[in-house]
């Protein structure tokens, strides 16, 4: 099949048509076409030979040259498609390394085979650039809604229309047992769009969180323009939902704005959420207002921070206790993640029990170790004494201010309170030196003799020893695997160590084996002040 002029249109026509088509730029499919007639040119000329092919924009007419580039005179690889500057004097006047000579061939005469390889090339070019205009397209509209027309059902995923390609919706990301048949219109959140060897895979989702607050962006025209805005979502998809919002008009109500005249607008997503509940929580910065209004509608009596682990403990009343935890655990579940905490739940009669079980076993301690009466002991639990060490070196103001004490009193709890502690150390000494710890951690500042005994019990005993330890061995933390929150427990956490200042202490006992550079315990410390003045 030669090019002639009888074809010559032809090839515009095509090319627009396939563009039209794929909705492509017809440019895109005029070049495929160049390519695929350069190479069967190739195949028909040698393939050392450097051909191209040119199709006239206007006319269609196809002109095929050889291209040939002046080299170095050591430089040729290619005697085909190359040749020395002297050589190249024959067709230019004064050649130069980098010119090229263009001799234009004869149109090639396509057999069945070239052009079935032609073809190919030419569908090979669509497809590649179809993929591009695809991918260029979707890549910019992740995490937004977009309409659909299901096509088809494969293995419980649904294949999505999506108007210039399709996109799966997978049925892990369908709201419960959701079912659709073919032509069925469906509205779905785009999680994401990839680049992947079979072309680019459009995923969505109907379970998504921020589906859900995409839905009440289009539905409340307040959070469209940004006059409410939605802090945090969770969702059990299909059952319930929780999401907070703020206004930053004082006079707007952002629960109300949501929830529309006569409900209108929260029902219109909770329609298209085939019925899941939704609590419109209103949020505040203060993270024990945001949890109470989060555990809604359960009432909370009290809630407990520990900002150090990371947890909060929820105290509500016994009755309240299902409401709160909600069926199957859903209520507190879905509060957890609106506030990114572990939360505990706890009765009052429960805190009640335990905060009585850590009076008596206090009271018990300052009965056995500094030979006081119960109710002495019980005063110094309920003026918030916990230990000895508070005891024996607070000052003696904070005593005296006890009803009933008097300087004589406070002067002989303290000097008892001392005389015990000194005699728990020198036991502390001997017993870490029966087990063998070295003078080298017994002269290291910051440890005191009940943690050497705790150190050599775990088998440190050296400072090398403690150099080698991590921060967290030593004072504790937390890890997650599996999504859940497992406790580390530390050596020395029961003397209450931070991490902070068990870095501090594994950092110094580096510095004086050599291990590390003081500029880096310098630069350390001046971190964690920024830190700490920032916080």
């Amino acid at each position: 099949m030669a090019i002639t002029s009888a074809n010559q249109l032809e090839l515009l026509q095509t090319a627009e048509a396939v563009a039209r088509e794929k909705m492509i730029d017809p440019e895109l499919v005029i070049q495929a076409m160049e390519d695929s007639l350069a190479r069967a040119a190739k195949s028909r000329y040698g393939a050392d030979m450097d051909i191209r092919v040119k199709i006239d924009r206007k006319t269609g007419r196809a002109t095929f040259a050889r291209i040939r580039t002046v080299v170095e005179d050591d430089g040729v690889e290619n005697h085909h498609a190359q040749l020395t500057v002297k050589q190249a004097k024959d067709h230019l006047k004064d050649p130069v390394v980098g010119d090229e000579i263009i001799d234009e061939v004869p149109p090639v005469d396509l057999g069945r085979i070239a052009a079935q390889s032609a073809k190919q090339v030419i569908l090979q070019k669509v497809r590649e650039a179809e993929r591009d205009r695809q991918y260029e397209e979707f890549k910019d509209r992740k995490g937004t809604i977009i309409n659909g027309q299901v096509k088809r059902e494969e293995y419980g995923n649904v294949i999505v229309d999506i108007g210039r390609g399709e996109a799966i919706l997978r049925r892990n990301e369908k709201i419960g047992r959701e079912s659709y048949r073919p032509n069925d219109r469906i509205r779905c959140y785009i999680k994401d769009v990839r680049r992947e060897a079979r072309g680019p895979q459009v995923f969505l989702s109907r379970t998504d969180p921020q589906f859900m607050a995409e839905l009440f962006k289009m539905e409340v025209p307040e959070i469209y323009d940004g006059i409410i805005e939605i802090k945090a979502v969770a969702r059990d998809p299909g059952s319930r939902a929780k999401i907070a919002v703020i206004s930053y008009d004082n006079s707007i109500d952002p629960v109300g704005a949501c929830v529309g005249m006569r409900g209108s607008r929260v029902q219109a997503v909770v329609n298209e959420l085939q019925g899941e509940k939704i609590d419109i929580i209103p949020w505040n910065q203060d993270l024990a207002t945001f949890l109470v209004n989060a555990l809604q509608p359960a009432e909370v009596s009290k809630v407990v921070i520990d900002e150090e682990t990371g947890k909060i403990e929820v105290v509500v009343p016994d009755e309240q206790l299902s409401l709160a935890i909600g069926r199957r655990g859903q209520n507190v579940r879905l509060a957890s993640q609106l506030t990114a905490l572990d939360l505990d739940i706890v009765t009052e009669s429960d805190e009640s029990a335990r905060r009585q079980a850590e009076f008596a076993e206090r009271t018990k301690l300052f009965i056995d170790t500094l030979d006081i009466d119960e109710m002495m002991a019980q005063l110094l639990v309920a003026e918030g004494f916990t230990n000895l060490e508070e005891v024996a070196y607070v000052e003696t103001e904070e005593l005296l201010s006890i009803d009933g004490f008097d300087e004589g009193t406070a002067g002989e709890l303290q000097a008892r309170a001392r005389d015990y502690l000194e005699a728990q150390t020198r036991k502390a000494i001997e017993a870490a030196r029966a087990l063998g710890v070295e003078d080298s951690l017994f002269d290291f500042e910051g440890l005191t003799p009940p943690m050497l005994v705790a150190l050599a019990n775990d088998g440190i005993k050296t400072l090398e020893d403690f150099a080698t330890c991590a921060d967290w061995e030593l004072a504790g933390g937390w890890t997650t695997e599996n999504g859940q929150r497992k406790k580390d427990e530390g050596v020395l956490e029961k003397f209450e160590m931070t991490l902070e200042e068990a870095q501090h202490l594994v950092m110094t006992a580096r510095v004086m084996l050599g291990w590390v550079d003081p500029t880096e315990m310098s630069a350390l410390t001046d971190v964690a002040e920024e830190e700490e003045a920032e916080a």
